[in-house]
């Protein structure tokens, strides 16, 4: 009998020390919920600034975390960042670099390159990663970087991917791929988005997941349930204000909703303390549709004191929120002002999982674990690039940001250059051109040299210029005129 007891008593321990070093094992692998916002605007939310929009949830991530000043965006439109967040890579090498399928000016003064229709299935995605270290992935919400089953998340390494297109109203938007729950009749679509990200993490709770949550909100058309409308309708005449556009702050509120509910579903499930969420926008932040119709949501949002919007190179189309959570490793209450962009999640989210960097895939981004454990650090990184050679809300441009300098380079054909002390006017109101020629010749070298490192694509002239008809835009994919864009133009950087 002491014989048995003994055996049983050995075999007790060894369960027990054997889940514990599982659990131990697990521990070491964090949950990553990474959620991207598709064009919310540098101060569309309380904690940075906003003071018309509720948001106690993402104010809260912040309170809890650290708060990036001097985050950007990879692109300044939605497609080339989540080429650049899921390859690590600045998309100009993937030559993604207008949403997909992009615009087209015909009659401009330089053809703008082709911009790649998808996500090369070669290419090894941060989710691909992951899942060589056991992670479950799943992925919610929009994804564009290619249209059809091949090119669909579920390919890219995502076990679970709904892929949700369509407007945001209840009834009109449609779920592509693995989610066996539809919606509901009267269920908005950012609110969808949250319950189907709330689902994978309650079934996923046992195991190390990565999670990428991707709402359709706050993209134009405007859209959102009636009762928060109204709710702004109101402010927005107490307080006398015109911006932001009421239904728009209603959309940035669901947003808010969409981060509660999930932030509250990981505290029920005890992963709070094994879980990093990460906050961001695809670009920046809207001020007027591009296509200026006197429609209702013409005129969305302000973006002071950046200048520029979505579209364009200037701070207001490419700075961008980026709070993180993370409690083992992040004081509550930090605020990070190094540079940091976001081709930089691969590489800090393989380090956190202890997943394998791609052997044969450049990556251009850097690991941000050192200053979520201390926000006053800096990065060794020369310098941070973008490529845009697309007319959209400003003219084709690249751009390089090295530490305090910002230098945009106009690709148009008018040797436009623009040089700013961007840590000491970040509303870009003074171009130091004329005073500073020599850091400007420095500066633009080293932008030409990386764009041909990286095999940047480039306008051409076009042979077809027509300055009557430059305004014009076309339809890629039908070949055919729009019409309620033909006299669009850009107020301030039309020649």
């Amino acid at each position: 009998m002491k014989s048995i007891k003994l055996k049983l008593a050995f075999a007790f321990f060894l369960f027990v020390g054997f889940h514990s070093v599982i659990a131990n094992a697990e521990s070491d692998r964090p949950n990553i919920v990474l959620i991207m916002i598709d064009d919310l605007g540098w101060k569309d939310v309380g904690c940075y600034g906003n003071q018309l929009i509720d948001t106690p949830n993402i104010d809260r991530l912040a309170t809890n975390g650290v708060r990036f000043t001097d985050f950007y965006s990879s692109g300044a439109v939605c497609s080339p960042t989540r080429c650049a967040v899921q390859s690590g890579q600045n998309q100009a090498r993937i030559g993604i670099t207008a949403h997909i399928p992009g615009h087209w000016r015909p009659f401009e003064k330089v053809i703008t390159p082709q911009t790649t229709m998808a996500l090369p299935l070669d290419a090894v995605t941060i989710a691909e990663s992951l899942s060589e270290s056991g992670y479950r992935t799943g992925y919610v919400g929009k994804w564009h970087l290619g249209v059809g089953d091949g090119y669909h998340p579920s390919q890219q390494g995502y076990d679970f991917a709904a892929v949700i297109n369509g407007p945001h109203l209840p009834g009109k938007f449609q779920v592509h791929g693995n989610a066996k729950k539809k919606p509901r009749a009267d269920q908005y679509r950012t609110d969808f988005e949250a319950e189907l990200s709330v689902d994978f993490i309650q079934r996923n709770r046992d195991r190390p997941f990565f999670l990428m949550v991707s709402p359709f909100a706050v993209h134009i058309p405007l859209a959102a349930m009636s009762n928060k409308v109204e709710k702004y309708r109101r402010r927005a005449e107490q307080r006398n204000v015109d911006l932001p556009h009421p239904v728009y702050a209603a959309m940035v509120e669901h947003c808010d909703d969409l981060v509660g509910g999930i932030v509250a579903a990981i505290d029920a499930a005890g992963l709070t303390q094994n879980t990093m969420i990460v906050f961001t926008s695809d670009n920046g932040g809207l001020i007027r549709r591009y296509d200026y119709q006197p429609a209702a949501d013409n005129i969305v949002a302000s973006l002071a004191p950046l200048k520029g919007e979505k579209g364009s190179l200037h701070e207001g189309g490419i700075r961008v929120p980026l709070i993180v959570q993370y409690p083992p490793l992040i004081e509550p209450g930090g605020i990070c002002a190094e540079p940091a962009v976001s081709h930089d999640f691969f590489p800090t989210f393989a380090a956190l999982a202890k997943s394998p960097l791609p052997k044969n895939q450049t990556l251009d981004g850097k690991n941000l674990l050192p200053l979520f454990d201390n926000p006053r650090a800096q990065l060794e990184r020369e310098a941070i690039y973008w490529h845009y050679p697309h007319y959209h809300h400003d003219r084709p441009a690249s751009c390089i940001r090295k530490r305090d300098w910002k230098l945009l380079e106009y690709l148009d054909g008018s040797g436009d250059i623009e040089l700013y002390k961007i840590n000491e006017d970040i509303g870009e109101t003074v171009n130091l051109v004329a005073q500073d020629p020599e850091r400007v010749r420095r500066m633009r070298r080293e932008l030409q040299a990386w764009r041909q490192s990286v095999g940047a694509r480039m306008p051409i002239s076009n042979p077809s210029h027509n300055p009557q008809r430059a305004p014009e835009w076309w339809n890629l994919l039908t070949g055919q005129p729009v019409p309620s864009l033909k006299r669009t133009r850009f107020p301030e950087t039309e020649r």
